[in-house]
């Protein structure tokens, strides 16, 4: 059903009280209007539009919208932002909107006001919407790859039984660089290419090499405005090799200026490189990216603040959540993920016991043992440290680790979170290789048991 503005008329499955006021507004805008597969689209393209769709990151989702307002209260509060390529409001068969809407704007800066402007935005007395970033996923986790194939391999392959391909995305070994980690990304030109190859590498009936792949979608990267990472400080380095030392890091990290970096957190094969200053950050990203540090390719971005907070409002409906119902890109923690993944397994949950032994220079050092009772298996890092939330945290990933569930398409650990003001979000001290030191059990010789009951919602720890 196509309404178009040189003749505004509304096909009957499109009426609704509102029907003058849309009327209104597709002659005021010369935009049209199309009503297919559950949504309504005003526009896409605008009137006088010429060339491609705007690129990726013009796209915003609108949540919590009420279901009898309608483009026309809708559209005119989104144009402040700047121009709309495309209005899409989801609709009930009933003639009610769904609750959400995509508003497609022709530059990403307009798309960044309009979050900015309109998130929590009182569209109506007592009703606030919320607006975030829209991305079009374009990219595939591909598991079970062979670990001996390279990323040329994968690419050639992936080429020829899907189309566009644009991108692999292979990461190496942190034990062995020569071999992969059994897994690879495949970013695709279009969502929906992405989505084809998709339906065509099923899961269980399509086979790579003789093996049979995993296939599904991959964890969309967060986006972080572009105000936010001006004044981050510090740089997220990965594809280091488990023996590279904090030591070694910050030494490499501040060559180009001693005393530079602030303090050095590694966990395993990645770590985070605090600098005093913005732009020692910056000069260290452009000339550390590829670098080679004990043997390995490493690779430097500029780490992303992806915590968000929002207001609670006085009366909004509160509902009990399982853990299982978040996401794993929803838990940012490597302790609180370790449950998830036990709790998906139908396994008793972690059991943390806390050890501890003096160190050359007399601070107490901390070391947990990770314990699963369902699958009699016990883990326990090969570091130490000095803060007890932090010697938990690398438990629990050296946990996750050693059960192969690290690898994103396996539930994986989303990378560490920073904060916006260059602080992890845990606390950051150096952590100490334990071999040898003999350890003995915390608080009054008897392990500490900080077990969490199955019946704690752990979705707020």
């Amino acid at each position: 059903v196509t309404c178009q503005p040189s003749q505004p008329t509304l096909d009957r499955t499109l009426e609704s009280p509102n029907e003058a006021a849309l009327l209104v507004l597709m002659e005021k805008t010369g935009y049209s209007m199309v009503q297919e597969n559950g949504q309504r689209k005003f526009g896409g393209p605008p009137p006088g539009w010429e060339g491609p769709p705007p690129p990726r990151g013009c796209e915003v989702f609108v949540g919590k919208i009420p279901r009898d307002m309608y483009e026309d209260e809708l559209v005119p509060v989104f144009e402040r932002a700047g121009r709309i390529y495309e209005f899409r409001l989801m609709m009930e068969f009933s003639g009610e909107n769904r609750g959400y809407a995509f508003v497609m704007y022709t530059t990403r800066e307009a798309a960044q006001k309009a979050i900015h402007l309109l998130d929590n935005h009182e569209i109506r007395p007592g009703k606030f919407i919320g607006v975030c970033v829209s991305l079009d996923n374009c990219r595939l986790f591909i598991g079970s790859i062979p670990k001996d194939r390279r990323k040329e391999d994968i690419m050639e392959e992936m080429t020829k039984v899907t189309d566009g391909v644009v991108d692999v995305i292979v990461y190496p070994s942190a034990t062995d660089k020569s071999k992969n980690r059994g897994f690879a990304f495949v970013e695709y030109e279009s969502h929906k290419a992405a989505a084809m190859a998709r339906r065509k590498l099923i899961p269980g009936t399509f086979q790579l090499w003789g093996h049979t792949i995993q296939v599904d979608w991959a964890e969309p990267e967060k986006d972080v405005d572009e105000e936010t990472m001006l004044r981050v400080r510090v740089l997220y380095v990965r594809n280091l090799m488990i023996t590279t030392t904090e030591d070694t890091l910050r030494q490499e990290f501040s060559r180009f200026k001693p005393g530079a970096v602030e303090r050095v957190k590694k966990l395993t094969d990645y770590a985070f490189v605090h600098y005093h200053c913005r732009d020692d950050a910056v000069t260290a990203l452009r000339l550390m990216n590829g670098a080679l540090i004990d043997g390995a390719i490493i690779e430097v971005t500029l780490a992303k603040p992806v915590r968000c907070v929002y207001p609670f409002f006085a009366g909004a409906s509160l509902f009990p959540v399982s853990l299982l119902a978040l996401k794993p890109g929803q838990l940012s923690s490597a302790v609180t993920l370790l449950e998830y993944y036990c709790c998906k397994n139908s396994w008793a949950f972690p059991e943390y016991y806390l050890h501890s032994t003096p160190g050359h220079d007399g601070k107490l050092l901390l070391i947990f043992k990770v314990v699963i009772s369902t699958t009699r298996s016990c883990f326990m890092p090969d570091k130490l440290c000095t803060v007890l939330e932090d010697a938990k945290e690398l438990a629990a990933q050296n946990a996750l680790w050693s059960l192969g569930c690290n690898s994103p398409g396996s539930l994986s650990p989303p990378p560490p979170l920073s904060s916006g003001t260059g602080l992890l979000s845990y606390g950051c001290t150096r952590a100490f290789p334990y071999p040898p030191y003999p350890l003995s059990p915390s608080l009054h010789n008897t392990p500490q048991r900080l077990c969490i009951p199955p019946n704690q919602n752990t979705a707020f720890f």
